[in-house]
C-alpha cells in the first residue's frame, strides 16, 4: 500500500519487511526414476550372408537383391534368417497380414515381453481412411491434411523436414522396436539427389545497400540504362537460377554466391541461409577454385583495389540448361574417352 501523506519515505521503507524463506521449506523437484536394466545383446548368425547384398551406407542399412521375404518367413530356419535394418525390392506377395506377422516375429525373436503386440496408432487406425486394420498405420500426405496434422504437429510445406525426425512411438510407455514400412503407392516425383533439387531453384538477387548508401549521402543512384535495356530503375533486384550454366563452357555451377543473394525462393529462411552459407564455404574452403595474383605495377589490368579501376561487360540473362554437365563430370568424361581411345598410357603422360 502506498504511504500516507503523513508518513515519511523512511518510515514507509522501514514498514516493508522482506520475506525470509528457510532452506528446509524449498521443495526440490522430484525427478522421474531412471529405469535401468541389462540384456545380453543378440549375435548375428550370418545366415543371410549367402544372399546377394550390398551395404546402403558404411554404418547402417543393407539391401538384398533377390530375396523373397515370404520364403524367408516360411523357411524352417526362419528364426535365423529374419534380418535387422535392411531393404528389399518388389515384394509383391507381401500382404498386410504377412507384414504384421513378420514385424511381430522380429520383436519376439529379440526377446520382447509376451504382452507386447503390434501397435495401434491413436489416430492412424481403422477408424479413418480406407484401411480396416487397426494394426496397419497408413502414412499419407492426404490423410495428414484431412486430419490437420500439418497444424498440430508443426509440419511445413517446405523442403526441409528435419523437425520431423523422431524416435518412434515414444509417447507410449511401451514404444516400438521394429517397424516395417512398405510403399504401396509410388510417388511420381521425389527421391532426386540434392544437386538435382538445387537445379530446380531460383534465388532473389538484390543489393539494397546501394540504395541506402545513396540516401544517406543525399544523391540519386544511376537509374538510367546501366549497360543493358533491362538494367534500369532504382530497384536493384532480379531473379536468377541457383545453378547456372556457363554459356561459354557449357558447364553448370553454383551461381548463388555472396552478398548480392538475398534468399533462395521456395525455401524457409533457415533453409535458404544454410545453403547460401554452404555455397560460400565451397569457394573459400577450396583453394583450387581460387587464383592469387601478385600485383606488381600500378596500371596492371584487372587491379580492383581502392586505387584501381574496373570495367565490367554484361552478358545474357543467367539460365540453367538441363543438359549441361559440371566441370568435374565433363573432365571425367573426357578422361574416359581418352583412355578408350589411346589406352591407360594416356593418363600417365
Amino acid at each position: 500500500m502506498a504511504p500516507s501523506a503523513t508518513e515519511t519515505p523512511q518510515t514507509a521503507a522501514e514498514s516493508v519487511q522482506p520475506t525470509v524463506v528457510e532452506a528446509s521449506e524449498v521443495q526440490e523437484e522430484q525427478l522421474p526414476e531412471l529405469r535401468t536394466g541389462h540384456k545380453e545383446p543378440l549375435q548375428l548368425s550370418g545366415a543371410l550372408d549367402k544372399y546377394e547384398h550390398f551395404e546402403v551406407t558404411p554404418v547402417i542399412g543393407r539391401e538384398y537383391v533377390d530375396v523373397n521375404l515370404v520364403e524367408l518367413l516360411r523357411a524352417p530356419n526362419s528364426d535365423e534368417l529374419l534380418p535387422g535394418v535392411v531393404f528389399f525390392r518388389e515384394q509383391d506377395d507381401v500382404t498386410n497380414d504377412i507384414q504384421k506377422e513378420l514385424v511381430q516375429r522380429l520383436g519376439e525373436l529379440s526377446g520382447n515381453p509376451a504382452t507386447s503386440k503390434l501397435h495401434i496408432h491413436p489416430i492412424n487406425n481403422a477408424g479413418r481412411g480406407d484401411d480396416k486394420d487397426d494394426e496397419i498405420s497408413v502414412i499419407s500426405s492426404v490423410r495428414q491434411k484431412e486430419l490437420y496434422l500439418d497444424c498440430f504437429l508443426n509440419y511445413t510445406k517446405k523442403q526441409s523436414q528435419k523437425t520431423q525426425w523422431h524416435s518412434d512411438i515414444t509417447f507410449e510407455p511401451i514404444p516400438s522396436d521394429y517397424a516395417l514400412l512398405r510403399l504401396t503407392q509410388l510417388p511420381k516425383t521425389g527421391g532426386a539427389p540434392l544437386q538435382k533439387f538445387l537445379e530446380t531453384l531460383t534465388a532473389t538477387y538484390a543489393q539494397p545497400g546501394f540504395n541506402r548508401a545513396a540516401e544517406r549521402n543525399e544523391f540519386q543512384i544511376y537509374s538510367g540504362e546501366r549497360g543493358a535495356p533491362e538494367n534500369v530503375g532504382e530497384v536493384l533486384e532480379a531473379i536468377h537460377p541457383v545453378i547456372r550454366t556457363n554459356p561459354v563452357t557449357g558447364w553448370k555451377s553454383v551461381f548463388a554466391v555472396g552478398h548480392h543473394v538475398q534468399k533462395i525462393n521456395g525455401l524457409r529462411d533457415d533453409e535458404s541461409k544454410h545453403f547460401l552459407d554452404w555455397f560460400v564455404r565451397l569457394v573459400v574452403d577450396n583453394h583450387d577454385l581460387q587464383v592469387r595474383y601478385k600485383w606488381q605495377n600500378a596500371n596492371d589490368p584487372g587491379l580492383g583495389e581502392k586505387q584501381g579501376a574496373r570495367s565490367v561487360s554484361l552478358g545474357e540473362r543467367p539460365y540453367f540448361d538441363p543438359q549441361s554437365t559440371s566441370r568435374r563430370e565433363a573432365l571425367r568424361d573426357q578422361a574416359i574417352a581418352l583412355v578408350r581411345e589411346k589406352g591407360i598410357e594416356a593418363l600417365q603422360v
